[in-house]
């Protein structure tokens, strides 16, 4: 299991995290941003150029998932805790989705403070001995964080279960963590999609509204907007698994088996194995059956109909390739094979 502390900075996870290890038994401190500086040390600088923090690079979410794993099976189980600001969704999204996949739990404590409160522990961390200037830049820093911590509260406090640390001695902050872990507070209702170990054959399915715009849904447990679909099974022909999935993911029965559009073989990328991934046409769906759609929230967050041009800011650049091809192969009436996103034969 793992008790990921969440909040900005000034909320007092450090200091609860050194305390609660003392309450949870067996636990282990798990401290992500040494993943970060690794990578810092690791990574060519024109790579670090392009991102503001650390935590916008694939590799640290991803070896943050790994890593924990790897601990986990190190000490025997755990549990790990975390002290961790994780203020975009999306990045909890893939973090927790793939310790969903390892099947690790989570649970989610959000360690929150009113700002007037977080601007005087900021202003008050220890400076870093002799570098009066390196203090007061990372005082800035912390404080220049804040907007980005109240745009994230809505759904931070929807998800994560909730201490309020103002007036809370450190040891206190621990023992309502550790009441709350043992009640099964924080837990984290998010989809265990298994990693694969092989190739895969996934099919989506492309839905319409009345003005053509597609149907592109929001996965809990992964980065990205993403088409209603899913990987085949065993067995499983594909386009019935592409109405499988939209019946389970969105409650909606198609009447027809959909059109073939697209098949595309997704090259392996280490760490992901590739396969195939073929895109049906689900037709278009009356205003009244859209009004219907239903979401597992422990598996999709939220749906929309978009514009091809609005999906590009949406969609992951492969997917939207994919679906800029799909789209052009339906106003033609025929399937497009490519590879790796590029139209191949006649």
């Amino acid at each position: 299991m793992i008790v990921w502390l969440n909040g900005t900075f000034g909320a007092g996870k450090t200091t609860a995290a050194r305390e609660l290890l003392e309450l949870l038994p067996g636990s282990v401190l798990y401290d992500p941003e040494l993943i970060g500086s690794g990578l810092r040390l690791m990574l060519p600088e024109k790579r670090l150029g392009e991102v503001s923090d650390y935590q916008e690079l694939p590799a640290w979410r991803r070896l943050v998932v790994d890593t924990a794993a790897a601990l986990l099976a190190e000490v025997g189980g755990g549990p790990l805790v975390v002290p961790m600001t994780l203020l975009r969704q999306e990045y909890r999204d893939e973090i927790f989705g793939g310790l969903a996949a390892r099947r690790i739990a989570v649970r989610h404590v959000l360690l929150h403070a009113e700002e007037t409160v977080l601007r005087e522990r900021i202003d008050q961390r220890a400076d870093v001995p002799g570098d009066a200037e390196a203090s007061a830049g990372i005082r800035a820093w912390c404080l220049d964080h804040l907007p980005a911590y109240h745009e994230a509260l809505p759904w931070l406090t929807g998800d994560a279960h909730v201490v309020d640390t103002a007036g809370l001695a450190p040891r206190t902050t621990a023992e309502r963590i550790a009441e709350a872990i043992r009640e099964g507070a924080g837990s984290c209702d998010i989809v265990q999609t298994p990693e694969p170990t092989s190739e895969t054959l996934a099919a989506g399915v492309l839905l319409f509204d009345e003005d053509d715009r597609v149907l592109l849904v929001d996965p809990t447990y992964k980065p990205g907007w993403e088409f209603p679909g899913g990987v085949v099974e065993p067995g499983e022909a594909p386009a019935r698994a592409g109405m499988r999935e939209v019946a389970e993911e969105l409650g909606l029965r198609l009447p027809v088996v959909p059109r073939l559009l697209v098949v595309d073989w997704e090259p392996p990328l280490p760490p992901g194995y590739g396969g195939l991934r073929l895109l049906f046409d689900g037709g278009r769906l009356p205003a009244a059956d859209a009004e219907r759609l239903l979401l597992p929230g422990a598996e999709l967050r939220g749906w929309r109909f978009a514009t091809e041009d609005e999906a590009a800011s949406m969609l992951p650049p492969v997917r939207h390739t994919r679906l800029r091809w799909a789209l052009r192969a339906r106003e033609r009436a025929t399937v497009l094979n490519l590879e790796a996103g590029v139209p191949v034969g006649g």
